[in-house]
């Protein structure tokens, strides 16, 4: 079932929609150093994690920047790293340009692995689970997992009987709410601090790739810009790039449940306070009342 653009919106954000994913890329690491190897070169706690966990982690260069995202599932006897599709080849090849006498393999499994997302208030009923966040269930050839939102990883598409959103609406709803997506509102320009998404990062597990950069930042608690989700009072978003002394928008969308819109920008710290007012040219914009993201 699929509905026109304004309806899934609704079903998003009032009760449940169905959103295609299987193009996000999916690598499977295996080996006795997986752990170990993943521990070295991501921004979160690997080492820790048992079957059953998941965690959402960055990986970095040498300089603190940020090359991708990825959730990453611990199994049994693998791990799988769940990333944006502009990210499938770069993390694969990142990753296996380290793996020199560990005994670790790489497998790009996407296209045997579909993932589907199951988003809105009523998505947890719908799939009758009660998971915290960052953990995943094995149901029949299914796993679901409870990651930024619900996922589904299988090898066929899940019949729910719910609408399947349009990618633009699913898009809206994301910025609604403040979601920022790897290849959009973070890219390789990014510090980890400035994308305010903290529970990518365990700050003491120890050396990783970029852990230099990312403490140094927290040390010395100086960053220059720092995403936040702002309500702008027009109707015609800006284009992505649009700055000045206090931002620069990073993506933008009218919000027909809000009646305005709203973006992801990054903003001057001294202008991020939530309510802070800002100007787009002669349009009002503020910070979001909750802080932003």
């Amino acid at each position: 079932m699929t509905p026109s653009q304004g309806e899934s919106h609704r079903a998003l954000r009032e009760h449940a929609a169905l959103i295609d994913l299987s193009n996000r890329g999916k690598i499977h690491v295996k080996g006795e150093d997986r752990a170990r190897l993943l521990h070295a070169m991501c921004t979160n706690h690997i080492e820790q994690m048992k079957p059953g966990d998941a965690c959402y982690a960055f990986f970095l260069n040498a300089q603190g920047r940020i090359l991708a995202d990825a959730n990453i599932l611990c199994f049994e006897d693998h791990f799988l790293l769940d990333t944006e599709p502009e990210t499938r080849q770069k993390l694969y090849e990142h990753i296996d340009r380290y793996v020199i006498a560990d005994d670790v393999t790489l497998e790009d499994v996407t296209d045997r692995v579909k993932t589907f997302a199951v988003e809105g208030p009523q998505a947890a009923r719908l799939l009758d689970v009660d998971l915290a966040p960052y953990h995943w269930v094995a149901r029949d050839s299914q796993v679901i997992a409870h990651l930024s939102s619900y996922f589904i990883l299988s090898a066929e598409k899940p019949n729910l009987g719910i609408p399947e959103a349009t990618s633009e609406d699913a898009r809206t709803v994301r910025i609604e709410q403040g979601r920022p997506r790897y290849g959009e509102e973070i890219t390789e320009r990014n510090l980890v601090q400035e994308t305010d998404q903290l529970h990518a990062v365990h700050f003491n597990k120890g050396c990783y790739l970029g852990q230099e950069i990312v403490e140094r930042v927290r040390s010395q608690a100086k960053i220059h810009r720092i995403l936040r989700r702002i309500e702008i009072d027009t109707a015609d978003p800006p284009p992505a790039g649009t700055k000045n002394d206090q931002l620069e928008i990073a993506s933008a969308v009218f919000s027909p449940a809000l009646g305005k819109t709203i973006a992801l920008a990054y903003v001057r710290p001294h202008f991020a306070d939530p309510g802070a007012e800002l100007k787009i040219g002669n349009t009002i914009a503020r910070v979001a009342p909750d802080g932003g993201i």
